[in-house]
């Protein structure tokens, strides 16, 4: 992650690595590379925090003369164009408050939602096509720019309550500002590693986010119609996967974090539902006794056991 940030061609930056309260040789990693290099700063916190009251904290370190930030989680790494790429693009366009880019994320490349014309669109535009689509343009915190007057904006920047502060922070800046979109690959996003977000990534929460978004920023983002529609695709979708994992039997961890969502839905994820839920997959297995036997066995491979 260091490395990539010194073989950056764009070379005016002010590097904060930020140590939470970390127990390996991260401070002796961190002290070596802000020793060699003046553009590095070396943060170290003895208080450990979660990641988005961490990232918080990390932010207000930023000096107060940066006309940019850029997130680069410490799993990631940013190819050598990277800051060149955005900040141009940035500087072009005064009304983009967002900078965003294709990453690879494993071996997939992401944030494709932008056509190949499109280097700038308004900033509801971009968070209409997520809506609608649920391809986000905006990736991880890796992956896009912010323009730093709009990080010191706001206090706290990433909401520390939420199950999707990062795009929830996209959605916020757009409102009142124009997306940019540079066509390149220039962030790796790790995915092979025990991370907070890759342990996340076995309950499928995208689905519940998209749901997440639609309430709270589709009325004003979408007709009522669309809202409508969109809303009865993606609960339909959303409440099948949950009734085939009701079925096939999940941890109680899995269960917490989808009641979470629900709460925010403003809705009750009890144990009434989940017993509606388990009859529901019943029905559902009846109907795809070969597709539900296969979904078990992979299951049952991973290590998830009934609830």
């Amino acid at each position: 992650c260091v490395e990539g940030v010194l073989a950056q061609t764009h070379v005016d930056w002010e590097y904060l690595i930020c140590d939470n309260a970390s127990s390996d040789a991260t401070a002796e990693v961190a002290a070596r590379y802000a020793a060699r290099d003046p553009r590095i700063r070396h943060l170290r916190f003895e208080e450990h925090l979660p990641q988005m009251p961490n990232y918080n904290r990390a932010l207000r370190q930023a000096s107060t003369e940066s006309r940019y930030i850029k997130v680069i989680q410490a799993d990631d790494w940013m190819f050598p164009e990277c800051l060149e790429r955005v900040v141009s693009l940035a500087e072009a366009h005064p009304r983009v408050g967002l900078v965003g880019c294709y990453q690879m994320r494993g071996r997939a490349v992401g944030a494709q939602a932008l056509a190949l014309e499109e280097a700038v669109i308004p900033g509801p535009e971009a968070c209409r096509r997520h809506l609608l689509s649920g391809r986000s343009p905006f990736g991880s915190p890796s992956s896009v720019l912010y323009r730093a007057d709009e990080v010191r904006a706001r206090e706290p920047f990433y909401r520390e309550d939420s199950l999707l502060e990062d795009t929830q922070v996209c959605y916020e800046i757009l409102r009142r500002n124009d997306f940019g979109f540079v066509h390149q690959v220039l962030v790796y996003v790790r995915v092979d590693n025990p991370s907070i977000t890759s342990g996340f990534s076995g309950y499928r929460p995208y689905l519940l986010h998209e749901i997440l978004l639609l309430q709270e920023y589709g009325p004003e983002m979408l007709s009522p119609h669309e809202m409508e529609r969109r809303g009865a695709e993606l609960w339909s979708r959303y409440r099948s996967f949950l009734a085939s994992e009701a079925f096939t039997g999940r941890d109680e961890d899995f269960w917490s974090y989808h009641a979470e969502g629900w709460r925010a839905l403003g809705r009750a994820l009890d144990a009434g539902t989940r017993r509606a839920l388990w009859w529901e997959g019943l029905w559902e297995y009846l109907g795809n006794p070969l597709d539900s036997w296969r979904h078990l066995r992979a299951r049952r491979r991973q290590g998830g056991g009934r609830s």
